[in-house]
């Protein structure tokens, strides 16, 4: 048996059945690009599996080796990878520059991290593997543009490449070449991918016969995008690569045609849905921040639960009976969140904080949460188990407390104050979570209406519109 299929049986024992067997015909069958930065989103909707199960499948298949996880930062403009991490803990908190669009983004959490899976080499070696040995247009398929960027198929992106280029060329480590092209009365680009480098040319005026010219070093420094005017006519483009790697310059038209490849979007897997999944807590308890990292997160939802009269139930049953009771609860609620796309962060005595990528998942938690303390109780045949909860969603920061990858903010406190408004079986929720069109959905399809009452929470400047879910 090779080393591959033993980690495989080993995978099969601890992630969902079908979505191993998806993920060992794609090593088996997948073309190289297939392999190289998988979209977990995209696998599971092709395969019509479940995401959480598919995303369960591929931290489980990372954490044996067979594929490498790798944490991207995006440019939200043209979805370029402006930076690639083997965990999170390398990413910092200040801008980061995209050349193409010319413009800086502080890192979120929400849309500008991805994380992809790429087969190991030592299960299957594939070209981007060695990146610089991949055709340019590959490289950059491959390389240079995000998962969630969706590209044409082959015939259809070669054709657009083939509109959008004026000219391209490979330039070895430490060599210099010369371009001799025609410029259009059109924005023109001269971008690089390897260094992420640009240089934008906006040609106008009347057209000449004189030929103009342009140097360009590539090296090692991002230097910031330059800009200049020239006229239509013939341009003669001297390169200089002055760097260890091989470099791909090309001259694009920036036109309608280059937009609309650099619009196409598709979902992928954020770095927020990642920490918000309970497989990934599990596995990565303690390697995900680094003690000094805090990195944002635009909007996440906080789901706190508390046992009410949890002290008289001690009193009542007997420790033993109390405790064991207890830990029923906490296997009920934790199975819930995760089968709702959420994870728990933390248990506190009785208490459980959870997050969920969405209102709606938090919602739809909420409830079955409730009927599972029902039911928890028709079985003992007594109103033992009162649960209280509280939901909020808004922006905190991702941080690392205590050991343990956790979350900084108003929006955090917020939500455990709502959740100390509980009464017994109530669900508290701010005007955030009801009034989102995916949470309300889910309470429509309940018959239940929520009740709205202006309530100052300690800690908070301006009263907050707090709805009782009944």
């Amino acid at each position: 048996m090779s080393e591959a299929e033993a980690l495989f049986d080993i995978l099969r024992q601890s992630a969902d059945a079908d979505a191993v067997a998806a993920i060992e015909r794609l090593v088996r069958e997948g073309t190289d690009r297939e392999l190289c930065r998988v979209n977990a989103l995209a696998f599971a909707t092709k395969n019509h599996l479940n995401d959480d199960h598919v995303i369960g499948a591929f931290l489980h298949a990372a954490r044996l080796g067979l594929f490498e996880m790798s944490w991207n930062v995006l440019c939200p403009g043209c979805g370029g990878v402006l930076d690639a991490n083997a965990t999170l803990k390398t990413i910092h908190q200040g801008e980061y520059s995209c050349a193409l669009c010319a413009a800086g983004y502080e890192p979120t959490l929400d849309e500008m991290v991805e994380v992809t899976f790429t087969v190991s080499p030592r299960v299957r070696r594939i070209g981007a593997h060695d990146p610089d040995t991949l055709p340019p247009w590959e490289y950059a398929r491959q390389i240079f543009w995000s998962s969630g960027v969706d590209l044409p198929d082959d015939a259809a992106f070669a054709k657009l490449v083939e509109e959008i280029t004026i000219d391209s060329i490979e330039l070895p480590p430490g060599e210099k070449a010369t371009m001799s092209v025609q410029l259009p009365t059109e924005f023109v680009i001269v971008f690089e991918p390897v260094s992420h480098a640009a240089h934008f040319i906006d040609v106008k005026g009347e057209p000449t016969r004189e030929r103009q010219n342009l140097s360009l070093v590539f090296n090692n420094v991002r230097a910031p995008t330059g800009k200049m005017e020239m006229r239509p006519g013939p341009l003669r483009l001297s390169l200089a690569n002055g760097t260890d790697r091989r470099v791909l310059p090309s001259v694009w038209i920036a036109g309608d045609k280059l937009h609309d490849l650099l619009g196409r979007r598709r979902p992928f897997l954020t770095a927020k849905r990642l920490l918000t999944n309970q497989t990934f807590r599990d596995i990565y308890r303690t390697e995900t921040l680094d003690i000094d990292q805090r990195l944002k997160i635009m909007s996440l939802t906080f789901l706190f639960t508390d046992l009410k009269g949890s002290t008289q139930l001690y009193e009542r049953v007997g420790d033993l009976n109390a405790y064991d009771l207890v830990k029923a609860h906490f296997r009920v609620l934790t199975d819930i969140v995760a089968e709702e796309s959420g994870a728990v962060v933390k248990t506190i005595g009785d208490a459980v904080m959870a997050t969920f990528p969405t209102p709606d998942r938090a919602v739809a938690a909420a409830l079955r949460m409730r009927e599972g303390m029902r039911s928890l109780n028709d079985e003992r045949k007594h109103e033992d188990l009162l649960l209280k909860i509280g939901i909020h969603e808004g922006p905190c920061l991702a941080v690392m407390l205590n050991d343990r990858q956790d979350y900084f903010g108003q929006t955090v406190n917020i939500a455990s104050r709502v959740q100390n408004l509980a009464d017994s079986r109530a669900i508290y929720a701010t005007g955030a979570v009801v009034e989102n069109p995916d949470a309300s959905k889910v309470l429509a399809n309940t018959g239940l209406k929520p009740e709205a009452e202006n309530v100052a929470l300690r800690g908070v400047t301006e009263d907050l519109t707090i709805y009782r879910i009944p």
